[in-house]
Parts: C-alpha cells; sequence; structure tokens
C-alpha cells in the first residue's frame, strides 16, 4: 500500500482470517529473532568484558594456557621458532631448562 493511498481516505484492507493468522505468525517470529539478536548482544558483551588473567595460584598448565590466551603472538613467534631449530636442537634445549624449572619450582 502506497502513502498517498493512505492519504487519499480510501479504505484500508482488513486481512481474511488466514491471512491475519499468517500475519500473527510473522509478528510472533519477528519477536523471537530480536530477543534472539539482543541475547546474543548481550552475551558477546559479557564475553569481551570477561578477562583473561593468570592466576598466580594455579597450576602451571592452566598458567600457560592464560598466558597463550593473552599473548597468542609470543605463542606463535616461539612455536615458529621452534619448528625452525629442529627435534635435535629442542631436545637439548630441554635438557638444559628443565632441570632449572624444576629446581625454581620447588625453590
Amino acid at each position: 500500500m502506497s502513502p498517498s493511498s493512505l492519504d487519499s481516505g480510501q479504505p484500508t484492507r482488513v486481512p481474511t482470517p488466514q491471512q491475519q493468522k499468517v500475519l500473527d505468525r510473522i509478528l510472533v517470529q519477528r519477536e523471537r529473532l530480536r530477543a534472539r539478536r539482543a541475547a546474543l548482544r548481550q552475551a558477546r558483551a559479557v564475553a569481551a568484558g570477561a578477562e583473561v588473567r593468570v592466576e598466580p595460584d594455579a597450576p602451571l598448565a592452566a598458567r600457560l594456557v592464560a598466558f597463550a590466551r593473552l599473548h597468542p603472538v609470543a605463542v606463535a613467534a616461539v612455536a615458529g621458532a621452534a619448528v625452525l631449530a629442529g627435534p635435535q636442537r629442542l631436545v637439548r634445549w630441554a635438557t638444559l631448562v628443565m632441570p632449572l624449572v624444576m629446581r625454581m619450582r620447588r625453590g
């Protein structure tokens, strides 16, 4: 219906009962979609507001995961360096570093 027909004083069409059922279903669906979009926006806002923190009392694995989430570029750089170094060098470095890490954990 054009806006000019509303201004001209012509009567509006009344939908049949079947058409009204369809219109009601469309209205309910639109309301459901609006509510779903609002819930998704709210969930995204909550997720964005939840900051990842490194808990000092957490186990080592949990701290490493939190660090990886906070610093993905640094983790990617270390992973790239490990790939470039090769398995033999990694094993050699691990034999040097692991005793130091274990000593630090005990102390």
